[in-house]
């Protein structure tokens, strides 16, 4: 192997120093973790370390090469604790790696410091722990200060991966922009790949988002070049990744042959390095290209290998999504029951890694698949909880499909009779105030009293209420759910239906801003 040559491990090409040594494998290991063979780094750092879960031997070493000892024996153990789905990995891997940072900050040397919080950001990433992630990765941007090196460079692209699976596109696009001077001076070619994959991935979900083929088109031509840079590192892992993408690109499009050709060649690539997180999310892409040939059973069995794999490991976003398309492909069989559990637990995983998103996806889900099966105030609970965890999704997608779950749930009142409407502080037709509930109908044929413009007047304020109280008081929500404006609502109940101003939430004031415009 040519990073073999480049570096010998034989004892006699070594510098009789421990700690020199020590220095050497470590530089050996991270070539090899760097072409994603994660196996024979570990292999080459058998004098000091050997597997996960090994404290790594540090005896007569410097403060340097323990540290450096201490990144590597972290970094591998998060990749192939991600690789094998071992449990409790990556804890291993933020412990050794923090320690690591902890003995570099000392030596003041804050580019190492820089390296190890990037690969810190990407055991919480992998946790599902995003926000804690984005303040690692922020934090090594900060130690880098103005310095245009490899690091940087890593920690951006890191970032943008993190905007993109939070559903913020836009924001991942930003920092893949902000990131090309940098890859212009790099050579390394997995990092490289590493760059044309996500912005190839971010121009899909714009394309999807935007209904732009051209979008599609770019991000073809980009997985075409972090195919090319992944098989000038030799990076396998990666390859595969890139295939697992471009499936989920042609099933989206609905080109399921291509899709699973592409697939086919990820589990592929992904069996012979025995890599069971990679096999699991070809699995979990297959399934939602299943469901999307509208192929439920088919979508089961793939959604049902995926998550028994990633229920062995740490990487609880990951287990989310595939407890997400399991859900979905219950749902679409009739079984109901099992699918909102799933779903449910979909939440509690997302929630408990400090996933948001994924949080939200699940709690829509339920909302569209099981709309027809649960209480109205049950669905009403989790179309509040998507509406909050997703606010700041940029995907005009997730939008509408919050819009369309809101306008479902409109539907279920008005197929109900409308009991005991609180009118005590409405007028009827002569001006005089009502002193008791008015009890009318939804359905025309159930013999209602009273003009058509009271009866009007009555139901619409009805379904105000409802919308008010599902929202817990919120205009804002309430207007989404009767599709109308924020605006148009508050017109409304202050105009025609004070009374029910008791039932929205205090207007806050705004607060005035300290700058002064002339």
């Amino acid at each position: 192997m040519q990073i073999e040559r480049a570096i010998s491990p034989k004892k006699d090409d070594l510098i009789a120093s421990l700690a020199e040594r020590a220095r050497q494998l470590c530089q050996l290991a991270k070539l090899q973790e760097e072409a994603g063979d994660f196996e024979t780094a570990c292999r080459t750092m058998g004098e000091f370390w050997k597997r996960v879960g090994d404290r790594p031997r540090l005896d007569g070493l410097d403060d340097t090469a323990r540290a450096e000892v201490l990144l590597r024996a972290g970094v591998l153990s998060g990749w192939i604790g991600s690789a094998r789905q071992i449990a409790g990995a990556q804890e291993i891997a933020k412990d050794l790696i923090s320690e690591a940072a902890t003995i570099f900050e000392g030596l003041n040397l804050q580019e190492q410091v820089a390296e190890a919080r990037v690969d810190l950001g990407i055991c919480y990433w992998r946790e599902g722990a995003i926000d804690e992630a984005r303040v690692t990765l922020d934090d090594a941007l900060i130690r880098l200060g103005d310095l245009e090196s490899e690091q940087r460079l890593r920690a951006i692209l890191n970032k943008a991966i993190l905007e993109q699976v939070s559903n913020r596109p836009k924001d991942a696009l930003r920092l893949l922009q902000e990131s090309a001077p940098l890859l212009e001076a790099s050579t390394n070619h997995a990092l490289r790949g590493k760059f044309h994959n996500e912005f190839a991935t971010v121009l899909k979900d714009l394309g999807r988002a935007g209904r732009r083929e051209d979008y599609i088109d770019r991000a073809l031509v980009e997985y075409a070049a972090a195919s090319f840079h992944f098989e000038q590192a030799g990076h396998k892992r990666f390859l595969a990744a890139v295939e697992n993408n471009l499936g989920f690109l042609f099933a989206n499009i609905g080109h399921f042959t291509e899709a699973h050709e592409h697939l086919d060649r990820a589990r592929s690539i992904a069996e012979g390095l025995k890599d069971k997180g990679t096999v699991a999310q070809a699995d979990d892409t297959r399934a939602r290209a299943f469901l999307a040939e509208d192929r439920f059973r088919d979508a089961e069995t793939a959604a049902q290998a995926a998550v028994r794999a990633l229920e062995e490991g740490d990487e609880s976003s990951l287990l989310a999504e595939a407890l997400n398309t399991l859900g979905t492909a219950l749902a679409r069989l009739s079984h109901c029951e099992q699918a909102g559990a799933d779903l449910q637990r979909a939440i509690e995983v997302a929630h408990r890694a400090g996933d948001p998103e994924s949080a939200g996806i699940a709690a829509l889900t339920i909302g569209e698949e099981l709309g027809n099966h649960l209480p109205h105030n049950e669905l009403c609970s989790y179309y509040r909880m998507a509406e909050s965890l997703l606010a700041e999704s940029q995907y005009p997608e997730i939008k509408v499909r919050l819009g369309e779950c809101a306008r479902r749930l409109m539907v279920v009142p008005l197929a109900q009779p409308i009991v005991e409407v609180p009118v005590n502080h409405q007028t009827n037709g002569n001006g005089s105030a009502k002193g008791h509930a008015a009890v009318t109908s939804a359905f025309p044929n159930s013999g209602p009293e009273g003009s058509l413009e009271e009866l009007v007047l009555n139901y619409e304020g009805e379904l105000i209420r409802r919308a008010l109280e599902s929202s817990g008081g919120s205009v804002t929500r309430a207007a989404r759910l009767l599709g109308i404006t924020h605006q148009g609502l508050a017109f409304i109940v202050n105009g025609r239906h004070r009374n029910l101003l008791s039932v929205r939430t205090p207007v806050k004031p705004r607060r005035r801003s300290i700058i002064r415009y002339r």
